[in-house]
């Protein structure tokens, strides 16, 4: 696929590496050479250096053949005015903009053909909040990521001794825990993936588990991993930034919230947009001092949201050290990420990966509903529906185990009864879907929507083939 990048920051950097790393054909476009060039001998892409609202510069990046634009510039403005130009001169099929406003939402008329002409809208920060919304809700999991309109979940958890499950294998889970049916679709040891996964492969305490499950039976699936921790109950949040200030508003209601901000002014203004249940403290979440007097001690969840990813880190560092039971750092280097993840910082997430599953979705062959980055972007799991019949798509009327799925790829659940046979979408008065934890004879029928786990990024397109619908297939 031919796509077009407008945006070098770290969004932009962050989908030009994943995108390029799947044999995308990818132009960059920038207003910073030197940022260009850095990109262009790091990755597999073409640099342009000009304003992307001119059609001159959408031109030299390949405008007129291109399938693709994404803009991630800094300003939603700019990001706008580059989809309608892409749209109404150069006729680009398929455009997607990143927005911080909230109040341009997907589908609306402002956005539609006759407006900026954007199909598609991502939200950052919106992005960012509903993932540690997650981890707020269940405090044991380092990620919970959701499928199939919420009905399943993959959730990554570390393994502690005493765990139900730990110490024994895989082919023993069913018995030990006959009530929430679940499939363990990868395990890193030290950091390292175990590569065959069989009914004898054991758990050990410490394993990264990533597990797929209903979503009402995660709290069992992580009682039997590990320990239940009590219910987050009160918060401090250092950086009243955009996600600092969106998250204190979503949580305040189950929450007691202390919001740290180092801007006077920034400050006052939070103050105008929290209810009075929301303390907010002017200060430096780094100061040991203040974090002592405001009772850090007593936190159930600290998180570090603010720009600098170097505060973030002590900050968390402190906050633990003083007795905060778990702590999150926002890090927007990679290689600080990969440094901190799994130490005294229980997690430590990366916002503009948190994005890049949106945006794949966008970018995958096939039917595909949802797309999740893990392993800061080593591994993928992908929800795709399955369309066609046993004639004309892989998928379809087969059992797992005859489909050929990629070494080390794994389909964990089926959820069968979200669409009619005809393929439309069921509505609210159809029976409940049926939620499927995938085995090795289970059959594949059309309309279902399969999630699929794949430890390395080189066998999407190998998976993308089997949901893809031809005429012509035969098996």
């Amino acid at each position: 696929m031919k796509i077009v990048i407008l945006g070098a920051g770290r969004v932009g950097e962050s989908v030009a590496e994943s995108l390029v790393s799947e044999r995308n054909d990818i132009t960059l476009v920038d207003t910073d050479p030197l940022r260009l060039r850095e990109l262009q001998e790091r990755m597999d892409l073409r640099g342009v250096v000009g304003n992307g609202i001119q059609p001159s510069v959408l031109r030299d990046a390949g405008a007129d053949d291109a399938d693709m634009l994404i803009a991630c510039a800094p300003m939603d403005e700019t990001n706008l005015v580059v989809c309608k130009v892409a749209r109404e001169v150069f006729n680009i099929p398929n455009t997607i903009a990143r927005l911080r406003s909230p109040e341009f939402e997907e589908g609306s008329d402002l956005l539609g053909k006759a407006g900026f002409a954007v199909d598609n809208v991502i939200h950052p920060e919106q992005s960012v909040t509903a993932y540690i919304r997650k981890l707020i809700e269940y405090p044991e999991a380092l990620q919970v990521l959701e499928f199939a309109h919420g009905l399943v979940s993959l959730i990554a958890v570390r393994a502690l001794a005493g765990g139900l499950l730990v110490q024994h294998s895989l082919a023993e889970i069913p018995a030990l825990v006959p009530e929430a049916e679940m499939r363990i679709v990868a395990i890193y040891r030290q950091d390292n993936a175990i590569t065959d996964l069989g009914g004898a492969t054991r758990i050990e305490p410490g394993d990264e588990v990533f597990v797929l499950a209903a979503t009402e039976h995660l709290r069992k699936v992580l009682g039997a991993l590990g320990k239940l921790a009590r219910p987050v109950r009160r918060v401090m949040i250092a950086g009243g930034g955009k996600v600092g200030l969106r998250l204190a508003r979503e949580i305040q209601d189950g929450c007691r919230v202390k919001l740290i901000e180092q801007q006077r002014l920034r400050c006052e203004y939070l103050a105008t947009q929290l209810p009075d249940s929301v303390l907010v403290l002017h200060g430096d979440s780094t100061d040991e001092e203040l974090l002592v007097e405001e009772n850090v001690e007593d936190m159930d969840f600290f998180l570090a949201l603010t720009n600098d990813d170097e505060d973030n880190i002590m900050a968390c560092l402190l906050a633990k050290r003083l007795g905060a039971r778990r702590v999150l750092a926002v890090i927007n280097r990679r290689a600080y990420a990969d440094l901190v993840q799994g130490t005294t910082i229980d997690i430590a997430i990366s916002p503009s990966h948190t994005v890049i599953g949106e945006l794949l979705a966008h970018v995958r062959r096939g039917d595909v509903e949802a797309v999740h980055s893990l392993r800061r972007g080593a591994a993928e799991a992908l929800e795709a529906i399955v369309r066609g019949d046993r004639k004309t798509c892989r998928m379809a009327g087969r059992r797992i185990d005859e489909i050929g799925l990629p070494a080390g790829a794994q389909v964990g659940a089926i959820v069968r009864g979200l669409h009619r046979e005809d393929g439309s979408e069921a509505d609210a008065g159809s029976a409940r879907p049926q939620v499927l934890i995938a085995h090795h004879d289970t059959v594949i029928q059309p309309n279902d929507h399969v999630i699929v786990f794949v430890p390395n990024k080189r066998m999407v397109r190998a998976v993308e083939k089997l949901f893809q619908v031809s005429p012509t297939f035969l098996f």
